[in-house]
């Protein structure tokens, strides 16, 4: 998006202090509605004095591009909207050999990108951008080529060792991060105060959601997402229950099995006064009661391994 409402749209609808971003940094952000529910989040990125690229996830692409356009419509004449997905790729190289890819692959990049930086870069003789950011919990980069040269790309990065991964592989990463799925761990139902993300919220700005959070920052909240690592054996599933005493407080939102910790973790909504780290608790797995224990997020980073 570009132009003199830019920055002003941004502020409105994100959570972020847009005003705060410098040229090719970037900020984690959250779009939330008039309640505070989270529609979305995402990556926002700063191209130009009045330029930004705003990454949302694919599969809330459409509702993101009607909330930005009715917004621009209404008061924020001024900016022009682009949607590239179609025209512009982009390809996560994540993991503790990241650096040395990225270094043969496009000479200088990782020297002159700090994490949540973006630049240009050349590469296979195309200009792209490049950066430091991703959705797995370690070091990497976030290569945004057109989509005619993904391929190209792709197949160039598998050469220099690159191993290609799907989904379950990055949803486990993000998992043991502690980084959220939106439609799983957080949606328009909850407010990011619920969600543990209140430090992604700039609440010193007037935007389509301020008013909901100076709400809840005056009542508090009833419920919250924690993460839990099971104690005894037995694989926590989304939609799976939470148990306290004799009653459902919650639900999982994620789980899965972590390489990392050769645990079963997860994270899940509970009332706030089951939410301190220590806390006992079992999940419902297939009728059987499983005990799990609340912990602090995240359940495992790169800088304690």
């Amino acid at each position: 998006m570009t132009g003199s409402d830019a920055i002003r749209i941004l502020n409105w609808l994100t959570t972020a202090d847009v005003s705060s971003l410098r040229v090719s940094r970037a900020k984690y952000t959250l779009i939330c509605n008039d309640k505070g529910g989270i529609i979305d989040d995402g990556i926002l990125y700063r191209l130009g004095e009045e330029k930004y690229l705003l990454i949302c996830n694919a599969s809330n692409r459409a509702k993101v591009w009607a909330v930005l356009t009715a917004a621009r419509d209404k008061q924020f004449n001024s900016v022009e909207l682009d949607d590239l997905t179609t025209t512009i790729g982009m390809i996560a190289l994540q993991g503790p050999f990241a650096n040395e890819a990225m270094n043969d692959f496009a000479p200088g990049i990782v020297e002159a990108l700090r994490p949540f930086q973006i630049r240009r870069a050349e590469i296979l003789g195309q200009s792209m951008l490049v950066a430091r950011t991703g959705y797995t919990g370690e070091d990497g980069f976030e290569i945004m080529p057109e989509s005619t040269v993904c391929p190209e790309v792709w197949y160039g990065l598998v050469e220099r060792g690159a191993a290609p991964c799907g989904l379950g592989s990055r949803d486990i990463l993000r998992l043991e991060a502690g980084l959220l799925l939106h439609g799983s761990d957080m949606d328009e139902t909850v407010n990011p105060f619920e969600a543990g993300l209140d430090r992604f919220v700039f609440t010193e700005k007037e935007s389509m959601s301020s008013a909901s959070f100076h709400t809840v920052l005056k009542h508090g909240i009833n419920k919250k997402l924690v993460g839990f690592l099971m104690v005894d054996r037995g694989v926590p599933r989304h939609g799976f229950d939470i148990i306290k005493g004799e009653t459902i407080v919650g639900v999982v939102t994620s789980g899965g099995y972590s390489p990392s910790l050769d645990s079963y973790i997860g994270l899940g909504y509970v009332p706030i006064e089951a939410a301190s780290p220590g806390t006992l608790i079992h999940i419902s797995v297939r009728g059987r009661l499983v005990e799990a224990q609340v912990t602090t997020l995240p359940f495992y980073t790169r800088r304690k391994s």
